[in-house]
C-alpha cells in the first residue's frame, strides 16, 4: 500500500509541476453545483493548492448554466452531472461536451416523506412529487415501481415518463416539479423523489429515506466534463490526479452520507 501511495504522489507531483510550468499562475476554473458536490470540489481544490496548483471553484445553482459556462469557455471544466444527463444536454442544446476521466461519485435518489413512516401507510389518492427533468423524473418513476406503488411499460429504461404508467392501483397523484423543489414539497405532498445532492444542501438526512436507489450504474457517475479541446489541459489532468487521491475518497465516505465513490481504483 505504501508503494502504491508513493507512486501516486510521484505521478501527481510530476503532473502538477508540468501544469505549473506550462501555464504559470493562471488558475484552473471548475464549475460545480452548490451543496455537497461543491463541497467535494472545494476540498479537492484545497489539496491541489497545497501542491502548488491554483483551482478556482465556481458554484452555481442553475444546471444549464454550469454546462453553458464550460461551452462558452468561461470555465475549463465542470463536475456535477452524470453521463446520461450529459448526453441529453448535448442533444437538446447542441453542445459537444465530453467526460474527462472515469473518476467521480454517484449521488443516489430516494423517496422521502414528512407525513408517513412507511410505504405501507400510503393511501389511495395520495400525492407524489417527482422531478420535471426527464432523467431524474424517470429515476423517480422507476423507484416508485420498485416500491410496488405503480407499474411501468417494460423496456423504457431512463426514457420512461408518466405516460408509461400502466397500473396505478392507489390512483396516486404524480406531480412534476423542478428538481430543486421536490424536497421543499414534502410539507404538501405525501411522498417525494429527492436527489441526495439537494437533500443534504437543504439540511435533510439521507437515512430518513423510505426507499433509496443506490444503483451502481456507469451512466449515473458524476464526472468531470469539458470541451474536447480542453480534456488534455495539463492543469485539468493534474487536478484530476489530486481528485483521485485517497483523501478525496475518504472525504466522500465520511462527509457525504449516501454518496458512492467511483473510479478511484483499489
Amino acid at each position: 500500500m505504501t508503494k502504491v501511495l508513493t507512486r501516486f504522489a510521484q505521478a501527481a507531483g510530476l503532473l502538477l509541476a508540468l501544469a505549473t510550468a506550462a501555464l504559470g499562475d493562471e488558475p484552473l476554473k471548475i464549475a460545480t453545483s452548490a451543496g455537497p458536490v461543491g463541497q467535494l470540489v472545494q476540498f479537492a481544490a484545497g489539496l491541489a493548492k497545497a501542491k502548488g496548483l491554483d483551482v478556482k471553484v465556481i458554484e452555481l445553482t442553475d444546471w444549464v448554466a454550469i454546462n453553458e459556462a464550460v461551452y462558452s469557455g468561461d470555465v475549463d471544466a465542470n463536475l456535477f452531472q452524470h453521463g446520461n444527463y450529459l448526453a441529453l444536454q448535448n442533444k437538446q442544446r447542441g453542445l459537444n461536451l465530453v467526460q474527462v476521466d472515469n473518476v467521480g461519485v454517484i449521488a443516489p435518489v430516494g423517496l422521502f416523506s414528512k407525513k408517513i413512516k412507511s410505504l405501507d401507510e400510503i393511501k389511495p389518492g395520495d400525492s407524489v412529487a417527482i422531478p420535471n427533468e426527464p432523467l431524474n423524473g424517470a429515476r423517480g418513476l422507476i423507484l416508485l415501481e420498485r416500491a410496488g406503488l405503480i407499474k411501468l411499460a417494460p423496456g423504457r429504461g431512463f426514457s420512461v415518463s408518466k405516460l408509461d404508467i400502466t397500473n396505478n392501483p392507489k390512483n396516486l397523484k404524480i406531480i412534476e416539479l423542478d428538481p430543486a423543489q421536490t424536497y421543499r414539497s414534502l410539507d404538501d405532498v405525501t411522498l417525494a423523489l429527492v436527489n441526495i445532492t439537494y437533500l443534504i444542501a437543504a439540511g435533510g438526512d439521507p437515512n430518513t429515506a423510505l426507499i433509496i436507489d443506490r444503483t451502481i450504474d456507469d451512466g449515473l457517475v458524476l464526472r468531470f466534463t469539458a470541451k474536447p479541446e480542453k480534456k488534455d489541459d495539463p492543469r485539468l489532468k493534474a487536478f484530476i490526479e489530486v481528485f483521485k487521491s485517497p483523501q478525496v475518497k475518504q472525504f466522500i465516505e465520511e462527509k457525504l452520507p449516501a454518496f458512492i465513490p467511483a473510479g478511484f481504483g483499489s
